[in-house]
């Protein structure tokens, strides 16, 4: 395999305040993606599984995820306004999902803990990409799979339009959505060889790596 260059270790950065508020706001316009993906994992889940989210923001998927079956479901965010946000939303909605402060490369939580694992639109923001990987697949069961849904970093500005063109947002905010994403979101992701050169420094037993419009969907399997 080729080396590829990659970013140095930085420190994470966590979305706060009204950044966080702008955030919860913009990505609740997009509440079906959730509703979906929610269905579709809960599909696959067996009643009484345990499923981690990492950095889950407001925590949208994490509370559609729980009010789709018996899970034990817990979310991790580094940021402090994203958990209080998150927990809220779930005591008003009446579901129990456990909403933690917590960084990604150092997960609070005890090995072979979970069944499955989610990160959305999160990863390439980490600033220890690797180490948080290999988190990932400590805190996953033996069998346990992880599932990260991100930009890919070869996308193009035109796809990355086209894309954000097709979602279900007000005008404003797609015009904010397409800037971030074809600008600082855009220079922070990976291409599939960057995926696979950092999946090889962990211990999971299988990935699949499937392409997806304007992302990836990669799929880990301890």
């Amino acid at each position: 395999m080729t080396t590829l260059a990659m970013p140095r270790p930085r420190k994470d950065s966590p979305i706060e305040g009204l950044s966080a508020k702008w955030y919860a706001a913009n990505t609740a316009e997009m509440m079906n993606q959730y509703e979906e993906l929610a269905q579709r994992v809960a599909r696959q889940l067996a009643p009484g599984s345990s499923a981690l989210e990492i950095a889950p923001g407001p925590g949208y998927f994490s509370i559609e995820l729980a009010r789709r079956g018996p899970y034990i479901v817990t979310g991790i965010d580094i940021s402090r306004t994203f958990v209080k946000m998150a927990a809220k939303r779930a005591a008003d909605l009446g579901v129990k999902v456990d909403f933690r402060q917590g960084s990604a490369s150092e997960l609070p939580i005890q090995d072979n803990s979970y069944d499955f694992l989610l990160c959305r639109a999160a990863f390439k923001n980490f600033g220890e990409p690797v180490r948080a990987l290999q988190e990932m697949c400590r805190v996953l069961k033996p069998g346990g799979k992880g599932l990260i849904i991100d930009l890919k970093g070869d996308a193009t500005r035109e796809e990355i339009g086209r894309e954000v063109d097709g979602m279900r947002l007000s005008w404003m905010n797609k015009i904010f959505t397409r800037l971030a994403l074809q600008t600082t979101l855009l220079k922070r992701a990976y291409t599939r060889e960057q995926f696979k050169q950092m999946l090889a420094e962990t211990a999971f037993t299988q990935v699949d790596i499937l392409e997806s419009n304007i992302g990836f969907e990669i799929t880990m399997t301890k």
